[in-house]
């Protein structure tokens, strides 16, 4: 619909420059730029070299974006950005440009919780959600239980990772096996020949008195690793399907048997899944099964949706502006550790970008042409 809010979101809070045009529960454009193959080397992403390849990518990202969606720059009702939690170099490039590019173009700016946009981003593939939404976010630097009743200003913790998020457990024991950067989708892959059954693995935080919501990944990932350390000490070969199989069976039985506890112990009759982790097949499909059995509707997005992008900034904006929530300030930070309850960055109260008097001229290397 034409008078449903057109919204621009950048996302820059890792090793993604996502850049995502949404028209209320319309994707229209979900343009990405990835420096994954720049970390591979290392095994982990780099700070720096992030924040450098945002640098370079974020202009034509943004180009690109515009292009798909057929719109131009002063078509669009506001500029939405993840203004954190991430990591600081690459949250500021990104929040530096949306400012830029709001300032110049005279439209509100958007400053949103990744977490709370990794919720948002199913209303892009099964329309808005219910309220209240529960909530499990599993991604290389969160696992996450949540309960949102309204995803613009209402999303509270129940339960997080106390150490190794589900993800970064992922990319440890692939390093282990061998497997490369990123993990994932690698022991993903592997896990499809191999028997999840074959080695039981620890499943950390699930004794009766331990925190019913908290996750634990990191008393698993020593277990893998001491395995293998095993098993190669004694002149015998790792089954590395089975170990992949194992492992990820392991993380998923966890994450799964968590979730669907809080629902039912919230009242909440469905669950959505997101977070780069949400695109394993394993997961998916346990998780299916699981809420079958209890009566639990599943949402998950498809995988590019899953993984960090720009639609997904974008679409929590698009509902920032529909619900007319107030708009961030110029003052706007890049916050690393931003939490989830602050599910926007509003500010103090300002003008309206466009009671400002300026031109593009205080907003420099954004020439007419980049904007617009």
């Amino acid at each position: 619909m034409a008078d449903e809010p057109l919204v621009l979101g950048i996302e820059t809070s890792c090793d993604e420059t996502g850049v995502g045009i949404v028209r209320g529960h319309t994707l229209l454009a979900d343009a990405v730029a990835s420096s994954v193959d720049d970390h591979a080397r290392y095994g982990g992403v780099v700070p720096e070299i992030a924040s450098r390849a945002h640098l370079e990518a974020m202009v034509p990202t943004i180009q690109r974006a515009l292009k798909e969606a057929g719109v131009a720059a002063s078509d669009l009702d506001g500029i939405a950005v993840t203004a954190g939690p991430g990591l600081a170099g690459a949250l500021l490039v990104g929040v530096s440009a949306a400012k830029a590019y709001a300032y110049a173009l005279g439209k509100p700016l958007y400053g949103v919780n990744h977490l709370a946009s990794h919720i948002c981003v199913d209303q892009l593939e099964h329309g808005a959600l219910p309220e209240p939404t529960m909530a499990l976010l599993v991604s290389g630097g969160h696992s996450s239980l949540l309960l949102a009743p309204d995803i613009t200003s209402d999303v509270r913790p129940l339960g997080s990772t106390i150490d190794d998020a589900a993800g970064e457990a992922f990319d440890k024991v692939a390093r282990v096996l061998g497997l490369g950067f990123p993990g994932g989708p690698a022991v993903d892959r592997h896990a499809r020949d191999g028997d999840p059954k074959a080695i039981r693995f620890p499943r950390g935080l699930t004794g009766p008195r331990d925190a019913p919501y908290d996750f634990s990944f990191s008393g698993l990932k020593t277990a893998v690793a001491r395995w293998v350390e095993a098993q190669r000490r004694d002149g015998l070969d790792v089954p590395v399907a089975d170990v992949a199989a194992s492992f990820q069976e392991a993380v998923v039985d966890v994450l799964t048997r968590k979730a669907i506890r809080a629902c039912k112990e919230h009242g909440v009759d469905h669950l959505m899944i997101g977070g780069g982790v949400a695109a394993n097949s394993r997961l998916r499909s346990l998780a299916l099964e699981r809420c079958e059995d209890a009566g639990i509707v599943l949402r998950v997005p498809r995988r590019a949706l899953c993984t960090d992008n720009g639609a997904m900034v974008a679409a929590l904006g698009a509902e920032m502006v529909a619900r007319n929530r107030p708009s961030s300030t110029w003052d706007l930070p890049a916050d690393s550790s931003l939490p989830v309850t602050e599910v926007s960055v509003p500010g103090h109260s300002h003008p309206h970008p466009e009671e400002h008097t300026h031109s593009h001229d205080h907003v420099h290397e954004l020439s007419k042409d980049n904007l617009y």
